[in-house]
């Protein structure tokens, strides 16, 4: 059974389209990055899991089941838009959420505990919210999230407006959810975040999926990138289609910018150098970087009509 699973979904907001016949599923136990630009339809794809808003078009399932009330206890859900009572204390907010979710106030209060002592917030337990400072709010934000030890955990732009530091203890958190078997899903257009965590990705443009695969996959859309240093222009060996001559490497010697057809195997070109007795004196592969793919794929995308 999958996590998540999304068919044909379109959600349109008047003559708006925020979502446009999206289709994705989510296996579960994976980490899963939701990446797109600012109103590329991430918060609403997952709003829509949620039940907040209901699709235009087409069908969800979470865990199996319609989304909806009754998935409350296996979810967990960090909103992009902040927001506790400001006047309720730490561990009593904790505590709110859990019986919310369906855990028992002596459950609640006992996991609840334990985050904060995680948090480094032990001390600031029956403090009120409106005492703490941003940074400490959003762990126990965070906290209110993972109090159910959820099935599937849901954060949208999870790591805006944290400092570094809280963003390491974040990062921590989404991997000590999935060692423990949960499925997780973050949007961000931070892909620094993505590319240290996710098994899996879709990219979202205008609404639509971009791309969806692994982030090996998704480095192979992208052109092979070498430097080499070679006696004359490689530009005759095999799947070559862009050289950019960089400048003098030393007596006789040129370095060389390479580009090879995208999936190319730069295996193949460094065998056919040898087979030519193509002269090599420095071969080195640049791998691209998931903000790389980001802009290829996705700003490609953005830019059709």
């Amino acid at each position: 059974m999958a996590a998540l699973t999304l068919d044909h979904v379109t959600k349109r907001f008047g003559a708006v389209t925020a979502v446009n016949d999206l289709s994705f599923t989510v296996p579960q136990g994976q980490v899963f990055g939701f990446l797109g630009g600012n109103g590329a339809g991430k918060t609403t794809s997952l709003r829509m899991v949620l039940d907040i808003i209901r699709p235009t078009e087409g069908s969800i399932e979470v865990l199996g089941r319609r989304p909806g009330r009754e998935n409350s206890a296996d979810l967990g859900f960090l909103p992009e838009e902040r927001g506790l009572y400001r006047n309720m204390k730490a561990i009593d907010t904790i505590v709110y959420f859990g019986r919310l979710k369906g855990m028992s106030a002596a459950d609640a209060r006992r996991e609840g505990m334990i985050l904060l002592e995680r948090f480094g917030l032990a001390d600031f337990a029956r403090t009120t919210l409106d005492k703490l400072s941003k940074g400490m709010a959003q762990k126990v934000q965070l906290a209110t999230a993972v109090v159910n030890q959820p099935r599937l955990l849901i954060l949208d732009e999870p790591f805006s407006g944290l400092d570094p530091v809280n963003q390491a203890l974040l990062e921590d958190e989404i991997r000590r959810a999935a060692e423990n078997g949960a499925t997780v899903i973050f949007s961000t257009h931070v892909m620094q975040h993505a590319e240290r965590l996710c098994d899996r990705l879709l990219l979202l443009a205008k609404g639509r999926k971009a791309f969806e695969g692994s982030q090996d996959e998704a480095r192979a859309q992208l052109p092979t990138r070498l430097t080499l240093i070679a006696c004359e222009t490689p530009a005759s060996l095999p799947g070559v289609v862009e050289v950019h001559e960089l400048g003098p490497a030393g007596a006789g010697w040129t370095r060389y910018d390479v580009r090879l057809d995208p999936g190319g195997d730069p295996g193949d070109l460094l065998e056919a150098a040898t087979q030519r007795s193509f002269a090599l004196r420095g071969f080195e592969r640049h791998r691209p970087s998931l903000h790389d793919v980001f802009i290829h794929i996705v700003g490609a995308a953005e830019v059709k009509p």
